[in-house]
């Protein structure tokens, strides 16, 4: 049997506890909202303004995710060495930055390497990090905390996205993005810089592991490392493939356009619903909330595939959607610590981002592969619907060799 320090070694907060959470809460949703959810309401005036084409644009954001994703190891492995308050002090200030430079941006190669800053950035201050900071500093009961900060990060979509919109229409996008900087600068870096107190573990206390104990490496050597791994890959596939389709899909199936944005109206609300109910329901663990996700996935995606032209059934699948992928954030951040351990979170969690980025970057295409290959999108329903059952599968899978030892 490999030994690993207890988890009540690792290194915890004294004097810091929900203050500290409702002040990440906050940088979460002005991360999520500016950094995220902003991009899409840049796209027509900057192609109005400079004439690059949609594609370019949105190839741009292609790129930022995938530096998110090949990030996330790195910054998960110096989270668990060092803390991360200064890598998220740096990833707000970076983030800052790049829109203060986006406000000025003329060439489309700058606005490319402004997302690769940007790909760093959402790597140093999104989720992840911020899920292996709250794990680190409050072992006994991170689960209520990230459910508490996942509730607050939910709403992020609803006030960011009018609020963008407003500002470029009061003020031109150039100068929407100073203000969009601004939130960055003089709201996320003095909570991440000054109020987090998340240092890396004390070698007085704890003595390096040997690299046979590492638990990076005994994760790569665990099967349910690899469970996990395909689901959330194939999750991400499925989510993203409708995500941005949805709205061509509903198109194609007949639906006004106010009666489908409608319907997506749901899903955010859905998503912190769900995890309103997992608040209540805190005493679950991971394994109690993947089942619940899978059996919701399984029961909404037919009814997309089965009735796509009913809009009351519509509305039904939107809100067990929504609720399904609320719960799936959470269980995204306590299935390491529950199913793993709490060693090493940041890096094996890093490592677990790495296929799921990827998979959000090639699912929008490979959506468009499938539909023109079909001939519509009933295909690519259907395809959403297997890599779902894969990701249940897979998930699983995690539960039963977690509980065989």
């Amino acid at each position: 049997m490999v030994a690993i320090h207890p988890a009540s070694e690792l290194p915890r907060s004294p004097g810091h506890g929900w203050p500290v959470v409702a002040a990440l809460s906050l940088a979460q949703v002005i991360s999520w909202g500016t950094i995220f959810y902003g991009f899409p309401l840049f796209v027509v005036p900057m192609e109005a303004e400079l004439g690059w084409g949609r594609s370019e644009l949105n190839g741009a954001v292609s790129l930022g995710l995938l530096v998110s994703g090949l990030a996330a190891y790195p910054v998960g492995r110096l989270i668990d060495a060092r803390g991360g308050r200064w890598l998220m002090t740096i990833g707000s200030a970076l983030a800052g930055i790049m829109f203060l430079l986006w406000a000025r941006v003329g060439s489309l190669p700058v606005f490319y390497a402004l997302w690769f800053g940007l790909g760093i950035a959402q790597a140093t201050t999104l989720y992840a990090p911020v899920f292996a900071v709250l794990t680190r500093m409050f072992p006994d009961d991170f689960r209520l905390r990230i459910t508490i900060l996942t509730l607050a990060g939910g709403f992020a979509s609803t006030v960011f996205i009018p609020l963008i919109a407003w500002w470029i229409e009061a003020l031109g996008w150039r100068d929407a993005l100073l203000v969009v900087a601004a939130c960055n600068l003089l709201l996320c870096l003095p909570v991440h810089g000054l109020l987090l107190r998340d240092h890396g573990r004390r070698d007085a206390d704890a003595a390096p592991l040997p690299a046979a104990e590492d638990p990076m490496r005994r994760a790569l050597r665990h099967p349910v490392f690899w469970g996990l791994a395909v689901c959330f890959t194939f999750y991400f596939l499925m989510h993203t493939m409708l995500a941005f389709h949805f709205i061509p899909m509903f198109a194609e199936y007949g639906l006004p356009l106010g009666v489908a944005v409608g319907i997506l109206a749901v899903i955010g609300p859905a998503q912190v619903a769900g995890r309103v109910l997992l608040l209540f329901g805190r005493r679950l663990d991971a394994v109690a909330n993947g089942i619940i996700v899978m059996a919701l996935f399984m029961v909404s995606l037919p009814l997309l595939i089965l009735f796509p032209t009913i809009v009351p059934v519509l509305f039904v699948f939107a809100a067990l959607y929504g609720a399904a992928n609320g719960m799936m954030t959470i269980l995204r951040g306590t299935a390491v610590p529950d199913l793993l351990w709490r060693e090493g979170y940041g890096a094996i969690n890093g490592a677990l981002t790495l296929p799921t980025a990827l998979a959000a970057a090639v699912a929008p295409s490979l959506a468009a592969w499938i539909w023109g290959l079909g001939g519509g999108y009933f295909p690519v329903l259907v395809c959403a619907l297997v890599f779902a059952m894969i990701a249940a599968t897979a998930f699983g899978y995690a539960v039963l060799r977690r509980r065989r030892g």
